[in-house]
Order: C-alpha cells, then structure tokens, then sequence
C-alpha cells in the first residue's frame, strides 16, 4: 500500500501537480479575507468577551447539549440580516454544503448543477444520490434544458445549484435568470455566496439579496469576508427545520465553539457599521484588474485570474512573486481545468495602490523570464 502511495505522489511532483501546506509569508494577494476584517480589533474584543464568560468549546452536537446562547443568538441575528426565516450555523461551508444537499435530497430527486460550483457541493451532491443534471457555466438555456429534462424523468424535488460570485474565475452568476426559472418550473434556488458575502448586494448581503425568497436557499461562509469561520445556511422555518431533523453532519458533530458563533455575529454587524470597507475592496479590484490584466474583461470582483495554462510556469510565477515579497499562489488542477493553471489574486481592502502598482510590476518582470 505505501509503495502505490509513493508512487502516487511522486507522479504528482513529476507533473507539478504536488502540494503542501506553506506558511503566509509577504504581503497577502490569496488568502479570502476580502473586507480585512480577521485582524479587526472589534472580532478580537467579541472572542475574548466570549472567552471570559462561556466555555471554549461546546461539548457536545448541536441536539445534545451542545447549543449554546452564542449559537442562539447568532441564528437569529443573521436570519434578521439576510432576511430570511432563520439560519442554521455550521463549523465550516464544505460541512454546510455536504448537510444541505444529503439531506434534502434522495433517488426520487433531482439537481440541476453549474459546472464549476465548488468541490464542496459537489459531494453533498453526491452523497444525496439524487439524479445529477451538469448545467453548462452561467448559462440559464442549459439549466432550462436540465430542468425539463429532470421533470420528464419524473423528478419529485428539484434544487439548482450554484455560486453567486465563482472562485476562480470571479465571475458572476446570472441569479435573476436562475430565479425565475426556478420558479417557473417548481424548483428551490441554491446560491453559495462564499465569494459574496459582506460584499456584494445594495447591503452586503451577498448577490442574491434582492431574490425572492420563497424559493431561495443561501449559503454565506464566515471564514472569508468576514474573517472568522464556519458557515450559515439561510432559509425558510420549514428548510431549516428539516436539517436540524434530517442533517446527518448537523446531528453527529460537535457543536462549533461558541467563541467562533460570537465572533461571527459581531462580523456581521461590522458589514453595516463599515460599509467602506467594501466600497473600497471594489475600487481596489478594478485598479487591481487594470494594472495586472489590461488586455482582459473585468468581472467586477474581487477575484483576478492570470491564467497561464501550464502548471509548471504557474509555479514559476508564483515562486518568483512570492520571493519578491507578495503571497500569490498557483492553483493547479484538479482544483481547475487541465490546461488552465493560474494565479488566483485575491484583493482585499486593506491593500494600498503602491502594493498593486509593485506587484503588477514584478508580475510583469516574472512573465518575461
């Protein structure tokens, strides 16, 4: 057995495709701390609060005694600011992705998917053994397609999956299109706002804030934008309701620490009390576009691929950046298609315009080598 892992990995190394953790170093263009909040001294003030008066972890899952005030009070909180019926906290957006789909769904069901959603809701996908339709990326006539498709086959429940804002690409889905479809054919609307949250809509609360929300299920991760970690699955009473019954990973794991819970509703709270935070992040992001990629379209996010194709040369670049004092990575497949190795530069709102007119320079100067 340990031959055939050796081997494995050193097929990896072979092809640039082998990876292991590396500590941050340089100035931050990857990491997903958009708004840069995990530093704010508010976040810092709500754990330690936490800390003094409760314990550090719970205990227990969620249905034993591990519901703790801080757990209450953020589910509420958040259920109030997303504008939905209540919210339900998990320790982490692949654990919230893997519940919602494994549970909602079984072999009667069907799930129209975009393409390029995240690994993470892919196995909750899988897991659910529902019938899985692959819907072509941002394009509503293929998830139109799918949807007939499903309800010929005689689909009882029909989710559509998506992201609001996508990782890689930083691209944005076209939500509007999406909603309508899903309630034209009788289907509930999955949006995983990691990429979103705290940044976009007219109030922070993510691409889908003005949706209807009959139909509409959100996921908002609390460990990029807003700087701490878990996850919030946001929906109707009767949704979450069925999780808490129904969720395997919700039942059988320990509750998330109740300093992680406060941490995170005292975040949300900074989204309305700091609302230049994000002003400036999407400011940033276009001079950021212009400087690095003049010869590509804006998306209008925060997210900015330099695509290079090989994985070998994305290594290089990024090496060559990060030995220049700037934390850029290479994102290899499987994480993306083959052929499309890139630089994922992540923009964030404490970085000041000489950072990017530096690094624009030096990844000119490691593109020419």
């Amino acid at each position: 057995m340990l031959a055939g892992i050796e081997a494995e990995l050193e097929e990896l190394k072979h092809r640039d495709l082998y990876r292991c953790p590396t500590r941050a170093c340089g100035i931050d263009f990857t990491s997903n701390d958009y708004l840069a909040l995990s530093c704010h001294p508010a976040l810092r003030a709500a754990g330690r609060s936490a800390l003094d008066h409760g314990p550090t972890g719970a205990g227990a899952s969620r249905l034993l005694r591990g519901t703790m005030a801080a757990h209450v009070a953020l589910e509420e909180f958040a259920a109030g600011f997303f504008g939905c019926e209540r919210a339900l906290f998990f320790g982490s957006g692949y654990v919230a992705s893997l519940a919602l789909f494994s549970a909602l769904l079984d072999r009667q069901d069907a799930v129209i998917f975009d393409a390029s959603i995240h690994a993470s809701m892919k196995e909750g996908i899988h897991v659910s053994n529902a019938k899985r339709f692959r819907a072509r990326h941002n394009d509503p006539e293929s998830f139109r397609d799918a949807m007939r498709s499903a309800r010929e086959r005689g689909a009882r429940r029909l989710l559509i999956a998506v992201e609001s804002v996508y990782s890689m690409d930083g691209d944005v889905a076209p939500l509007r299109e999406l909603s309508r479809l899903a309630v034209a054919h009788e289907a509930m609307l999955v949006v995983d706002e990691a990429h979103a949250t705290g940044i976009f809509g007219a109030r922070g609360r993510g691409c889908s804030e003005e949706l209807p929300q009959e139909n509409l299920i959100s996921v908002h991760t609390c460990g990029k934008a807003l700087g701490v970690a878990g996850a919030l699955i946001c929906a109707s009473a009767s949704i979450v309701d069925y999780l808490v019954n129904k969720a395997r990973p919700f039942i059988y794991s320990t509750a998330p620490p109740p300093v992680i819970a406060a941490m995170v509703a005292r975040a949300l709270q900074l989204i309305d009390e700091e609302p230049w935070r994000r002003a400036r992040l999407l400011q940033l992001a276009r001079s950021a576009h212009d400087a690095l990629c003049p010869n590509t379209q804006f998306r209008g996010t925060q997210i900015i691929p330099v695509i290079l194709g090989d994985a070998g040369r994305a290594l290089a670049v990024a090496n060559a950046l990060q030995a220049s004092g700037f934390d850029v990575r290479a994102v290899r497949p499987p994480t993306v298609p083959e052929d499309t190795s890139r630089l994922r530069i992540s923009i964030h709102a404490d970085h000041q315009d000489s950072d990017i007119a530096r690094l624009a320079h030096g990844l000119r100067s490691a593109l020419a080598q």
